[in-house]
């Protein structure tokens, strides 16, 4: 312990020895410090904090979901600090008084970049920090300017909140009324060319009025013209073999002394007249008016047999009424058996050509079908383009008419009123320590640099040999008064390094004052 004692006297001797160099070094550190403390520029630091309050009643109900907002205020956040907004910023404060050139106005982006921070706290609570210290300006302006840069982001900040969105839904709105346009014109145009090929293969397509069905139809008129044909010509020919024992003419009684006779026979033959007209028009021998007609016919002959065959009279041949009836009843049903005759041949003709073309008809479905397929594409994408579009447009319009997004300041852009950077008083006292330090350390090395010994001890084992004794220094006492005039010297040059250093400092608390 006494050897560490020793161990220590003999430094603070050989440091108090060259106190003066010592002092010399202090010096030296100490004001290169202290100027390189002064070079530092002063850095200004201002803070906002903005809170952004969503609305989700509404906005919900058109599909604008909370997690897009939310990305959207990512994807804000994260391109704040992008190039064009730096420009803006560099561009509407004082930082553009300086910027004469494209590759200044990059440097002072690039300088912004580094001194701009955006901070998420919460989630819709969001601090934005930015740090001024321009060299050509002064620390007051840097501590305006610092305050100006918050507040230019925080508008960035709604502005791109606000109109970027709209600015969104305006070139998307304009792009899909592009692509409507566009859609519209080819849907237009496959509509025109499905109706002008419908029209030229009218009749080869599939679905009502095809080729099949035609002649489907076709085969069903032909079986009932047929049909029809068959009962006309049965009728006709029933209608012949009644006009074959039809006489065409009758005898008729004539006048004798005055009167007149035969009236019975005239009966009859009118009633025969009128039963073959009936059977003519279809009536069957059940009709009530047949049964009466024969019954009225045989009721006449028996009149006819009881009269005498010779009463004087003379009798004459007239045309029978029934015979003609008949005549012009068969001459009509020529003319029906005829019609349809003609009609079964047009049709076998129509069924023929119809033939002719069904051939060609899978072809044309195989077409038309594509052709459909097409438009139903075209339409089924148009539809859906243009529901997305009237979708993005109330979403737009929610947006921007009951401000989904709502923006408050909470923290207003601080006023700074001491640097943030650097801490001076600290640098300052920092480099008082090191200088102190300096100087003792280079006049302790300085000590062990040169052979001397403070003690006897020290000679005595260096040389290896037994010190008999020492002799203390003895001064005059002119060498005391100079030795006292050194001292007080030395106190004076040590206190003027403290004094500078207060100096210094109260000089920073007046700069920051100034600032205030």
């Amino acid at each position: 312990m006494n050897g560490l004692y020793d161990e220590i006297r003999v430094a603070v001797h050989s440091v108090w020895n060259r106190r003066w160099l010592a002092l010399a070094v202090a010096w030296g550190i100490c004001l290169l410090g202290w100027l390189v403390v002064a070079l530092i520029p002063n850095s200004y630091e201002s803070k906002a904090r903005v809170f952004v309050e969503m609305q989700s009643i509404l906005s919900d109900k058109v599909g604008i979901e909370s997690r897009d907002r939310k990305r959207n205020m990512d994807r804000v956040q994260e391109t704040l600090a992008s190039t064009i907004n730096l420009e803006k910023v560099v561009r509407g404060t004082d930082l553009n008084l300086s910027v004469s050139s494209d590759r200044e106005l990059a440097g002072k982006v690039e300088m912004l970049r580094k001194n701009i921070k955006i901070e998420s706290e919460k989630d819709n609570l969001f601090e934005i920090t930015a740090t001024a210290s321009a060299s050509n300006l002064s620390d007051a302006e840097n501590a305006v300017l610092s305050r100006e840069i918050v507040q230019k982001m925080i508008d960035i900040f709604v502005e791109e909140n606000l109109s970027g969105d709209r600015d969104e839904t305006t070139q998307t709105l304009k792009f899909l009324d592009a692509q409507l346009a566009s859609r519209e014109k080819d849907l237009q145009e496959a509509e025109q060319k499905r109706v002008q090929f419908e029209t030229e293969n009218l009749g080869l397509l599939p679905g009502i009025g095809s080729i099949s069905q035609r002649i489907e139809a076709s085969r069903a008129e032909l079986s009932q013209i047929e049909s029809q044909l068959a009962s006309a010509s049965s009728s006709l020919a029933a209608l012949n073999g009644q006009l074959a024992g039809t006489p065409p003419t009758i005898a008729t009684p004539g006048f004798s002394g005055g009167r007149t006779s035969g009236g019975a026979r005239g009966q009859l033959a009118q009633a025969q007249g009128e039963l073959a007209s009936a059977r003519a028009r279809g009536w069957t021998d059940s009709h009530p008016d047949i049964i009466a007609m024969k019954s009225q016919i045989a009721a006449l002959r028996a009149q006819v047999a009881a009269q005498p065959k010779n009463s004087g009279s003379s009798t004459f041949r007239t045309p029978n009424p029934a015979y003609s009836s008949l005549q012009s009843m068969r001459a009509e049903r020529q003319a029906s058996v005829a019609a349809l005759q003609a009609r079964k041949t047009a049709i076998q003709a129509d069924m023929a050509q119809l033939a002719s073309k069904q051939s060609l008809e899978p072809g044309v479905a195989a077409e038309m079908a594509r052709i459909n397929r097409d438009y139903d594409v075209l339409k089924s994408q148009y539809d859906k383009m243009l529901q997305d579009r009237e979708q993005i447009k109330l979403r737009g319009q929610v947006e921007s008419e009951t401000d989904s997004v709502k923006f408050k300041v909470i923290d207003p852009p601080s006023s700074p009123r001491s640097p943030a950077a650097p801490n001076r008083p600290l640098l300052l006292a920092m480099v008082l320590f090191v200088g102190i330090g300096g100087g003792v350390g280079g006049a302790f090395a300085m000590g062990q640099l040169q052979t001397s010994y403070p003690t006897s001890a020290k000679l005595e084992k260096a040389s290896g040999l037994p010190v008999i004794g020492s002799v203390s220094q003895i001064l005059t006492s002119g060498q005391r008064v100079i030795r006292q005039k050194k001292m007080r010297l030395f106190y004076s040059a040590s206190g003027a390094l403290f004094g500078v250093f207060a100096l210094l400092m109260v000089v920073e608390f007046i700069q920051r004052g100034m600032v205030a």
